[in-house]
């Protein structure tokens, strides 16, 4: 798959108009901008089955990030581009879950948990998975437009390597730390 299917030119502000507006969406549906009627509804049961696809969708997306970055440490280009389009896809089918039932339901769900626990390991690991999947966003717009934009052998000659490796690493811990915000909001209490 050497065809350049995004200019060039365009990488960087295709990725800022991107970023720009994954996150007005994402910030307009936690902040409450987005009315309940947006979005059709849903029994009861579909919107209490989404944190439990979300948290399988996580753990599925840990395994393709790693496989794709052993992939490419080994040499194996069309492995590590498969796993890490599948991780994107993973990405953003766990995202348009979130932000549904979000939405239908008309905000986050309140941690059913005593309030030492809230205050002091769940929101700190709330507020870090938000932060670096925030982080993310443009990092991985920025990275899948280079794989995009250019054949694979002129990938080496890019930021996509390095940018790659730390968006990675950044994916890998914020999907973690969302998979810890799970067992405490949904198994522990």
């Amino acid at each position: 798959m050497d065809t350049e299917f995004v200019p060039r030119e365009r990488v960087r502000s295709l990725t800022a108009v991107l970023s720009v507006v994954s996150l007005a969406v994402v910030f307009s549906a936690a902040g409450g901008r987005v009315p309940q009627s947006a979005v059709p509804a849903a029994p009861a049961w579909v919107l209490e089955l989404i944190p439990h696809l979300n948290v399988a969708l996580s753990a599925t997306a840990i395994g393709t990030i790693t496989i794709g970055w052993r992939a490419i440490r080994r040499g194996a280009v069309v492995t590590h581009r498969r796993a890490m389009l599948g991780s994107f896809a993973l990405f953003v089918t766990f995202l348009g879950l979130y932000l549904y039932r979000l939405v239908a339901t008309g905000g986050p769900a309140s941690f059913p948990g005593p309030e030492q626990v809230y205050l002091y390991v769940y929101l700190p690991v709330l507020a870090i998975h938000i932060f670096l999947a925030v982080v993310c966003i443009p990092l991985l717009y920025y990275v899948l437009l280079l794989a995009l934009s250019r054949p694979i052998a002129a990938l080496r000659r890019t930021a996509h390597a390095r940018v790659g490796r730390f968006a990675a690493t950044l994916w890998l811990i914020s999907f973690s730390l969302g998979i810890v915000v799970y067992l405490l909001g949904y198994v522990i209490y």
